[in-house]
């Protein structure tokens, strides 16, 4: 196919912020490849996300830059979690600190002479990508994160390699706790959405999978495994989400959730599940949090697919001149949504998705 090129050459910046995850430089090389090879583009690389256009920490990308990263795991141009428009209000008066973060995002922008910013991340990267939009700058968003909770796609690539490493997690500790007998509980990531824990837990066979979508029952938990018990089954694994709460924590603001979780004394959810476990049934209980180690690492094939097509997708609408969106995968296509269509929410498991029946009829507790 013969290459399609502008009559104007564009120059585009990239960026990659929020929290790593495999499948990141998959999309940068595919951003890239498109936006060069195809469309003839400028590439300018923002260092460490949002921080990068802020300080002018900057470097023109060249097809070496961009070459032999598909397999590698994490960002060639640095994260960062700077949020420029926290406590920023313009339309009374703002906060003059902020103010001046963005006013330097857009002075950076316009001395780069950027047609357009590329943004890789999260919610808060794709929100934040939409107030800049907002502001003037033009902006296309690319939807990464593990905890798969971005609205306006089906899928978000990190998610696929995450799962993976969660599931071999759940089937190593399936080994230690028949050889001794005990209640496993394993604390993934996820934020607020229960994505991972869901898919990991029905995909390591999880006995009980806890989920931020439904609050859960100890009671009911503890009659659960013990059941199991009294069959003969003389261990459990039982597979928490980060964002996990009781069915008292649901009813309860934000401040007093907070308050209520600090007189547990417990590193995390996943350890106060064990402890919790072990009061309700007396059986011998073990916690891990897998943590980090959910991010890091090669993305899968599934992962470098996805951010490839999604990447070479945002080439093509910067080739269009289509900004304020964000590209997408729906219904096993490229697509794009408008920005404030993902910005500020979170897409959390609907109660009645297919996957929680899924786990359901397979005779997994999901907590009540």
């Amino acid at each position: 196919m013969a290459e399609k090129r502008s009559s104007v050459t564009k120059t585009l910046g990239i960026l990659t912020a929020g929290g790593d995850c495999p499948g990141l430089n998959a999309a940068i090389r595919g951003v890239c490849r498109a936006a060069h090879d195809r469309y003839g583009m400028n590439i300018i690389g923002i260092a460490n996300g949002y921080s990068g256009l802020i300080t002018g920490d900057t470097r023109l990308l060249k097809p070496e830059d961009f070459s032999g990263i598909l397999t590698q795991g994490g960002t060639i141009l640095g994260a960062s979690r700077e949020k420029p428009f926290k406590d920023y209000h313009p339309e009374n008066g703002g906060n003059e600190w902020e103010s001046d973060k963005v006013a330097a995002i857009k002075e950076t922008y316009h001395s780069l002479g950027l047609d357009c910013l590329v943004v890789l991340g999260g919610n808060g990267t794709n929100t934040t990508g939409y107030q800049l939009f907002r502001e003037g700058l033009n902006v296309v968003g690319l939807p990464k994160t593990i905890d798969n909770d971005i609205v306006g796609t089906d899928r978000c690539f990190g998610f696929h390699s995450a799962l993976s490493i969660g599931t071999e997690a759940i089937d190593r500790l399936h080994t230690t706790a028949e050889s001794h007998n005990r209640v496993m509980v394993i604390e993934l990531m996820g934020h607020k959405a229960g994505w991972l824990a869901l898919y990991s837990g029905v995909a390591g066979g999880g006995d009980v999978i806890l989920i931020p979508e439904i609050p859960y029952d100890i009671t009911a938990i503890g009659r659960h495994l013990i059941k199991r018990s009294q069959k003969g089954k003389s261990f459990s694994i039982v597979v928490v989400a980060e964002g996990a709460l009781s069915l008292e924590e649901a009813g309860m603001e934000k401040k007093e959730r907070k308050k209520h979780r600090e007189k547990t004394a417990t590193p995390s959810i996943g350890y106060r599940v064990a402890r919790e476990i072990e009061e309700e049934t007396g059986m011998e209980t073990r916690a891990t949090v897998l943590g980090y180690v959910q991010r890091g690492g090669i993305p899968s094939a599934s992962d470098r697919v996805l951010a490839t097509s999604l990447g070479t997708a945002a080439a093509d609408l910067l080739a269009r001149g289509e900004y304020g969106r964000m590209v997408c995968l729906r219904h096993d296509q490229m697509d794009s949504v408008d920005l404030s269509e993902p910005a500020g929410k979170v897409r959390a498991v609907p109660e009645d998705h297919f996957m929680i029946d899924t786990a359901i009829s397979v005779g997994t507790c999901m907590g009540v």
